[in-house]
């Protein structure tokens, strides 16, 4: 009796084991969150750009707007190419004499992901070159702080970090660039400009 009882349950331990193997391999392999595929991603940000405009000084002013960045993950690995269109204007009058500006930057270039595991907050770094716009009565007439107004090189190089809500949501907790634009202003020819954004981000 003991044998046949020893033999029952050595055989339902066999048929758990053997049902237990067959689910693992017909199951698909779970990768850890570090090594899941990229995806392309979608940002719109709030920006806030602190400029300089006359030369031969700070002649510093802020100015308000807007991001939109598509992101194209380049596989394998964590390299993605990003292409960035930013308008912002001007949020105070520009010198004693009122002067008001819009600048329009659309920059493209790489992307890296910096490795963080299982951690939530995915920060990464970035150099984008491309071109730059601006209008407005800063760029009209022949004043001390004129420009060109045709369209110059720009580039932005910085980085940020986003939070992961889930696989299809970020919230881009904050980015940070220092902005470069070569517009002819009869001195030096380009303009600093230190650029702040933050936003949502959507995972497609």
């Amino acid at each position: 009796m003991r044998i046949r009882t020893k033999a029952f349950y050595a055989l339902l331990l066999t048929i758990a084991v053997v049902s237990a193997v067959s689910a693992a391999a017909q199951a698909p392999p779970t990768a850890p969150a570090a090594e899941s595929p990229r995806r392309a991603e979608l940002a719109v940000d709030y920006t806030y750009i602190h400029s300089n405009a006359p030369p031969g000084g700070c002649g510093c002013f802020n100015m308000n707007g807007g991001s939109v960045i598509f992101a194209w993950p380049v596989k394998p690995g964590r390299v993605a190419i990003a292409a960035d269109l930013t308008i912002d204007g001007s949020s105070e009058a520009i010198s004693a004499h009122n002067f008001n500006l819009t600048l329009g930057t659309f920059t493209v270039g790489p992307r890296y992901l910096l490795p963080v595991h299982h951690f939530p907050i995915q920060p990464y770094v970035q150099v984008l070159f491309g071109a730059a716009r601006a209008s407005g009565s800063l760029v009209n007439g022949k004043t001390p702080a004129s420009i060109d107004r045709s369209a110059e090189f720009a580039t932005n190089f910085g980085g940020g970090a986003d939070l992961r809500i889930n696989p299809t949501f970020s919230i881009r907790l904050a980015e940070a660039d220092y902005l470069l634009t070569t517009f002819n202003n009869g001195v030096n020819d380009h303009q600093n400009n230190t650029r702040l954004s933050s936003g949502i981000v959507l995972h497609f």
